[in-house]
C-alpha cells in the first residue's frame, strides 16, 4: 500500500513538473522578445524624420485606437485601492518613465547597443523584488550582478561616438535608467497579473501612454520641423500594433502563466535579437572589443542562472 502511495506521488509530481512546462506561454514570450527587440531597430529608423516623444505618442495613439473596441468589457473588473495603486505605479513605470528613457537613449547610441542593456533588466527586477517583497538574494545573484554592470559599463566606456551613436556613454546609461523603469514595471505587474487580464493591462499602458505624451507631441510639432513621410508613419504604426498591443499583449499572457522570475529570464533574448536585426536592417556593427564587454554581461546573467555547486567548481 505504501509503494502504492509513493508511485502515485511521484507520478502526480511528474505530471506537475510537465504541467509547470508551458510551451504556450514559452511560445508567446520568444515571439514578444523578438518584436521587443525590433522597436529599437523601429525607433531608430523613425527618429530622423519624427521626433522621440512624438514618436511615442503616435505609437500609443495607434495602440489605443485597437483597444477602443474593448472597452465595455472592461467594466466587469472591480477595482481595490490597492489595485489602484499598482496600477498608477505600472503606468508610471511603463509606458511613462521608461519610454522617456529609452526614446532619449536611441538618440545618442546604436539599436544594438541599446539592446545590450536590457540584459541588465532581470538582475535589477530580481534586485528590487528583493528589496521591496522582500524576497531572497542568493550569492550567485550578486555576483552575476556585479559582473553583468561591469561589462555595461565597459560597453559604454569602450564605446566611440558614430553616426549611429552620438554620445553612446550617454545613451546606454538612459537605456539603464529605462531597465530600472522596465524592472518597476515586472514587480508591479506581479501583483496586477493575477487579477487583471493581459489584455486589460496592455490597453490601460496604452491609453496612459496616450494622454501621457500628447503635450510633448504638441510641443515637438510646434517647435521642431518634422517629416510625416510615409516610410516614418508606417514604423510608428508598426510599434502601436506589433509592439505594444502585440508585444506587451503576449508579455502580459505569459505572466498570467508562469512566475516573473522564470519570463523574466527570456529578456536576455533581446539583446541577441536586437543585435542580429540591427545588422540586417540597419547596417549597425560591434567593434571587437564591445562584442567581448557583451558577452561579459551575457556571462554575468548566465551566472545567475547556474547552480552555485557549478559556479564553485569553475573558481576554484
Amino acid at each position: 500500500m505504501k509503494l502504492k502511495v509513493n508511485v502515485m506521488l511521484i507520478t502526480k509530481n511528474k505530471f506537475i513538473r510537465k504541467k509547470s512546462f508551458d510551451i504556450v506561454a514559452i511560445g508567446a514570450l520568444i515571439i514578444a522578445m523578438i518584436v521587443w527587440a525590433s522597436s529599437f531597430i523601429a525607433i531608430k529608423a523613425t527618429l530622423p524624420s519624427i521626433e522621440p516623444m512624438s514618436i511615442i505618442f503616435g505609437r500609443m495613439f495607434v495602440a489605443s485606437l485597437c483597444f477602443v473596441y474593448f472597452i465595455k468589457s472592461f467594466k466587469k473588473f472591480n477595482f481595490t485601492k490597492k489595485d489602484v495603486k499598482f496600477i498608477m505605479l505600472m503606468v508610471l513605470f511603463e509606458p511613462c518613465l521608461y519610454f522617456i528613457f529609452e526614446a532619449q537613449a536611441i538618440l545618442y547610441t546604436t539599436a544594438g547597443q541599446a539592446g545590450m542593456m536590457t540584459s541588465m533588466m532581470p538582475l535589477i527586477t530580481a534586485i528590487g523584488a528583493g528589496i521591496f517583497l522582500k524576497e531572497f538574494i542568493s550569492k550567485k545573484l550578486i555576483l552575476g550582478s556585479v559582473i553583468a554592470m561591469a561589462g555595461a559599463l565597459w560597453l559604454s566606456l569602450s564605446s566611440i561616438g558614430t553616426e549611429y551613436a552620438t554620445n553612446p556613454i550617454l545613451g546606454n546609461s538612459l537605456e539603464f535608467m529605462a531597465m530600472v523603469c522596465g524592472a518597476g514595471y515586472a514587480i508591479t505587474i506581479r501583483y496586477l497579473s493575477k487579477k487583471f487580464s493581459a489584455l486589460f493591462l496592455t490597453a490601460i499602458q496604452s491609453f496612459a501612454g496616450f494622454f501621457f505624451f500628447m503635450p510633448f507631441a504638441i510641443w515637438e510639432y510646434n517647435t521642431v520641423m518634422m517629416n510625416f513621410n510615409l516610410n516614418a508613419i508606417l514604423w510608428v504604426v508598426y510599434l502601436g500594433v506589433v509592439v505594444t498591443l502585440g508585444g506587451y499583449g503576449l508579455f502580459n499572457f505569459s505572466l498570467g502563466r508562469m512566475e516573473v522570475s522564470k519570463a523574466g529570464m527570456f529578456i536576455n533574448l533581446i539583446p541577441i535579437f536586437t543585435i542580429v536585426l540591427a545588422f540586417l536592417v540597419l547596417g549597425e556593427t560591434l567593434a571587437y572589443i564591445q562584442m567581448v564587454a557583451s558577452v561579459v554581461i551575457l556571462f554575468g546573467v548566465l551566472i545567475t542562472q547556474i547552480p552555485m555547486s557549478k559556479i564553485k567548481l569553475i573558481f576554484s
